[in-house]
C-alpha cells in the first residue's frame, strides 16, 4: 500500500530547476520516496546528523539528493535568498526556545546519486569545501543474502536482507510489493525497493517515511559550490581527499582562500568514519 506525503517545498514554493550544467531534464519520476537519515558525523563524541533524502524513481533511472542541500541551493539563486534565509533562521531560534535552531535551509549532506546514468552504471556529484566533484560508480554491487524474517513498513510487507558493501555490513528491508530494484544512496539490486537499511552499528541508518506516485521532472543539478563546475575524479581518490578535508579543514581553508589561521590555533580534531570504509 502507497502512503502518501506533501513534500516540505510546498513550504516555501521552491520547484525542480528544469536547466542544468550538464544535460538538462533527463526524464520523469513516476514515484518519489522520502527518507530519513541519521548518521553519527564524530564518532568520538557520538555527534549524530540528519537528513532528508529524497529518491525519484523514473522508468529507467533515479536521482537520490537532499532535501535540505537542495532547498538551500534553490534559495541561494533567488533574488531574495538571503532575507528568507534570514527570516526561517529566525523563526528556528525562536521556536528553539534557548536550544538548538532546526528545520531551516542549510546544507547538509552534498552528494547526488543517478543510477542507471549512464545505462549500467551510477554517476555520483559531490563536494569538498569549495570544490564540486563528478565520478562513475557502479550499478548494484552489493551482494545481498535475502533472509526469512518480515516486518511492516508504512503498511507494506518487507523482507530482510543482509551484505559486506564497502568496509560495512549492512541490514535492509524491501517490499516486493513494490517492485522496484532501487533505495536511498548507492543502494539496490533487490526484488523490491528498499524501505529500510543501516549498518550493524547503526552509525548510518535509512528509514523510509513517505511514498507517493506522482509525475515530477528529474534534472541533472548543477554545482552551487564556489568552484560553479564539477571537476572529474574516481571514486576512491574522492573517498580519500573528502577524509583528509574532515580532519584538517582549518589547511584547507588556509589553502584556499590564503587566511592564516595560525599554527597555535585550537582545532578539534575529530574522529570520521565515513560510510564507504575501502579507502
Amino acid at each position: 500500500m502507497y502512503v502518501k506525503f506533501i513534500l516540505l517545498s510546498c513550504l516555501l514554493g521552491l520547484g525542480l530547476n528544469t536547466k542544468c550544467q550538464e544535460n538538462g531534464r533527463l526524464g520523469y519520476a513516476n514515484l518519489v520516496c522520502q527518507y530519513s537519515v541519521k548518521w553519527k558525523f564524530d564518532t568520538l563524541n557520538s555527534i549524530v546528523r540528519d537528513d532528508l533524502i529524497i529518491l525519484q524513481i523514473g522508468k529507467d533511472f533515479s536521482k537520490n539528493y537532499s532535501y535540505y542541500t537542495f532547498q538551500s541551493d534553490s534559495l541561494s539563486k533567488t533574488p531574495k535568498g538571503k532575507e528568507k534565509r534570514r527570516m526561517l533562521f529566525k523563526q528556528a531560534i525562536k521556536k528553539a526556545n534557548g536550544g538548538i535552531p532546526i528545520g531551516f535551509p542549510r546544507k547538509r549532506s552534498k552528494t547526488y546519486v543517478y543510477k542507471n546514468y549512464p545505462r549500467g552504471k551510477m554517476t555520483i556529484t559531490d563536494g569538498i569545501s569549495l570544490q564540486g566533484y563528478i565520478y562513475e560508480d557502479e550499478l548494484n554491487t552489493q551482494n545481498w543474502e535475502v533472509l526469512d524474517s518480515t516486518k511492516t513498513i508504512l503498511d507494506n510487507s518487507c523482507q530482510l536482507a543482509k551484505c559486506t558493501f564497502r568496509g560495512r555490513q549492512w541490514i535492509a528491508w524491501f517490499t516486493s510489493e513494490i517492485p522496484i530494484s532501487d533505495g536511498p544512496w548507492k543502494f539496490g539490486g533487490l526484488p523490491g525497493l528498499i524501505m529500510e537499511v543501516h549498518d550493524i552499528g547503526k552509525q548510518y541508518h535509512f528509514v523510509m517515511i513517505g511514498i507517493e506516485k506522482k509525475e515530477e521532472p528529474i534534472v541533472f543539478s548543477k554545482t552551487y559550490m564556489a568552484s560553479k563546475k564539477f571537476e572529474k575524479t574516481i571514486r576512491l581518490e574522492f573517498i580519500k581527499a573528502k577524509r583528509a578535508y574532515l580532519m584538517n579543514k582549518g589547511g584547507y581553508i588556509e589553502m584556499e582562500t590564503g587566511i592564516d589561521l595560525g599554527s597555535n590555533s585550537s582545532q578539534k580534531v575529530m574522529r570520521y568514519d565515513l560510510i564507504e570504509r575501502d579507502y
